[in-house]
């Protein structure tokens, strides 16, 4: 079966992907229905982006933030929650102005604090995936039968897992910019697992940054897991959220 692991970036969604018999290979795909369409039908796709959307965001997020914190230590602050439904949706236009930018943020803050108990804003990081998160939501809506195939990892805890449940020591990133050292730490885990140094330390394809490749790298093993029945979903069994779509960070 092929497996793949996926990750927002800069110029769309950066894609490893591992066929039968083959070597991983990397791609980016300008959207994330038109990198489906690229996959055979049964591929088992891990992505990072969370998946499912509450109506009304409580303490800690979903469910599946809060299960899966504890696991991360100082890393857990990577694990971040999910406004409601409306608060992603409250604003849906590009944007041609910082101006504009800063709008729409504050715009889905106030309904995020409509819709949240305890009332609570979005964070600029939250609000800067936004439309990522929809892409995904509205392919599964649309294609209920993706369900199936389409889940939600986290690369933290990802390499949690796949660190025999000890979190990273070190950081990916430091005050925005890549460290090298976590960088250099997960790379070792990776290829513990699998992987050869020379894909991993490859320039990532153009429009993804070096540490989005290497988290679609970690949730191509995720997938992998997912495919075999090895991955555990936090919660277990999934919640859904009012569509159907399930809720849940699997590892």
């Amino acid at each position: 079966m092929t497996v793949v692991g996926v990750d927002g970036c800069r110029a769309g969604w950066i894609a490893v992907r591992r066929d039968p018999g083959a070597a991983p290979s990397a791609a980016v795909f300008p959207s994330f229905a038109a990198l489906l369409d690229a996959l055979p039908a049964d591929a088992t796709v891990a992505v990072d982006m969370p998946i499912g959307l509450p109506d009304v965001s409580q303490k800690g997020g979903r469910g599946p933030e809060a299960l899966v914190r504890p696991l991360l230590g100082n890393r857990q602050s990577s694990v971040f929650a999910i406004p409601s439904r409306a608060a992603l949706y409250a604003h849906t236009d590009g944007f041609t102005t910082i101006d504009a930018w800063h709008a729409a943020h504050r715009q889905a803050s106030e309904v995020a604090k409509a819709t949240s108990d305890p009332p609570r804003g979005v964070s600029i990081q939250a609000f800067g995936i936004f439309a990522k998160i929809r892409e995904i939501d509205a392919v599964l809506i649309a294609r209920p039968k993706l369900r199936r195939h389409v889940f939600e990892s986290h690369p933290e805890v990802a390499f949690c897992r796949l660190n025999d449940d000890q979190a990273m020591r070190l950081p990916k990133k430091i005050k925005g910019a890549v460290n090298p050292a976590g960088i250099a730490e997960r790379k070792a885990l990776l290829c513990r697992h699998g992987y050869v140094r020379g894909f991993l330390d490859r320039t990532p394809p153009p429009g993804a940054a070096a540490d989005d490749f290497l988290d679609a790298a970690a949730m191509m093993l995720i997938a992998g897991r997912i495919a075999s029945g090895e991955a555990r979903p936090f919660p277990d069994p999934p919640l859904a959220d009012r569509f159907g779509i399930p809720v849940a960070i699997w590892a």
